[in-house]
């Protein structure tokens, strides 16, 4: 069973298999793979799963992702919660039980162990991981979700350069100030 918001895009090659649910506004791309044979996924609005993720679930865990988030290239996802505004770094590890504070980034290649709780606003890095600055990172994940939003949408009308070009570069500047002042969450509210 599924729950798809209309407005997600899903590149064809991605492959969904049990109870899941994708937010409004969301992207899954090339090679993505969810699998939920029990508990579920749920996949808040405004995130993008990229290239190669892998999102599992666990015994006796879902795996809950919130709105905002990047889970990056060939990251794994399994079996933890991820809260609002993070921002999963290419090739890291969440393993089950973990929770990922709101606003916080896990640096490429690094591996969440299972149960660990990342405080919000953290900066997590190493194998294990562990919390290796504060600062609440809300505001640049949201900016990258934002463009990874964009780029979905261009995706779907078959235009690939969607980060290129004056007009780009006007867009993210609107974006940025609108992110700074907390405008851009008027829209999913």
């Amino acid at each position: 069973m599924q729950d798809v918001h209309p407005s997600v895009v899903i590149h064809p090659s991605a492959q969904l298999y049990g109870r899941i649910s994708i937010g409004e506004g969301s992207s899954v791309w090339p090679n993505v793979v969810m699998r939920s044979e029990m508990r579920e996924i749920v996949i808040g609005r405004m995130t993008n799963v990229q290239d190669f993720v892998m999102v599992h679930v666990a015994e006796p865990t879902a795996t809950i992702v919130g709105d905002f988030c990047s889970l990056t290239h060939h990251a794994t996802i399994h079996g933890c919660v991820i809260e609002d505004h993070c921002l999963i770094g290419i090739g890291a590890v969440v393993m089950d039980g973990a929770v990922i504070g709101r606003g916080s980034i896990v640096a490429g290649g690094a591996v969440v162990p299972e149960g660990m709780e990342v405080p919000p606003g953290s900066i997590v890095a190493g194998v294990p991981a562990k919390v290796r600055a504060s600062r609440d990172s809300s505001r640049p994940n949201r900016v990258n979700a934002w463009m990874y939003h964009r780029n979905a949408q261009h995706y779907a009308r078959g235009q690939h350069r969607a980060w290129d070009g004056p007009d780009f570069e006007e867009w993210k500047a609107r974006m940025e100030a609108d992110v700074e002042a907390d405008r851009d969450l008027e829209r999913y509210r």
